[in-house]
């Protein structure tokens, strides 16, 4: 049963794009309802499905390395951990702020590492990449270092 589930084919690019776009609108109208002192933090949520999105792609791209897509992917496995900092099945999207630091600080890593332009090829988001890096990479790293997460990551980098 399980094996069958495997052989089945990959969703059309189409209906990936249309999954990105509702889980995006979805988690936009969620943040445009809060107000108070940590909306101001939760606009930060909506990038969250753009971070999923490019590591996913980054997965698939030949010019990373393995080293690297070992810390990718322990990025996407932060992202379903039933148990993280803000769990998403107790915060809803807000529980997302915690995988977009993981996020932010593995691309910031990757940034470093490669030539923008691979990495910014596979970027949904409305803003630049460079944009919200920047934005969220000062903070975010220092929170990410003391993640779960952001401590294997720096594992991955030694």
């Amino acid at each position: 049963m399980a094996n069958d589930q495997l052989k089945k084919p990959l969703p059309s690019e189409d209906e990936q794009r249309d999954f990105y776009q509702k889980l995006r609108y979805k988690i936009q109208k969620w943040v445009e309802g809060k107000s108070g002192k940590s909306s101001r933090l939760l606009k930060y949520v909506l990038f969250a499905p753009d971070f999923f999105h490019l590591l996913m792609r980054l997965m698939l791209d030949n010019r990373i390395d393995s080293k690297s897509k070992s810390m990718i992917g322990a990025g996407i496995l932060y992202f379903f951990a039933p148990v993280d900092l803000l769990p998403e099945a107790i915060m809803g999207p807000a529980g997302f702020a915690d995988d977009v630091v993981v996020a932010v600080y593995i691309v910031n890593t990757l940034l470093n590492k490669y030539p923008k332009e691979i990495i910014e090829s596979h970027w949904a988001g409305d803003t630049s990449l460079l944009t919200v890096v920047s934005k969220l990479a000062g903070t975010g790293n220092k929170w990410a270092s003391r993640l779960p997460a952001g401590k294997m990551v720096k594992r991955f980098l030694k």
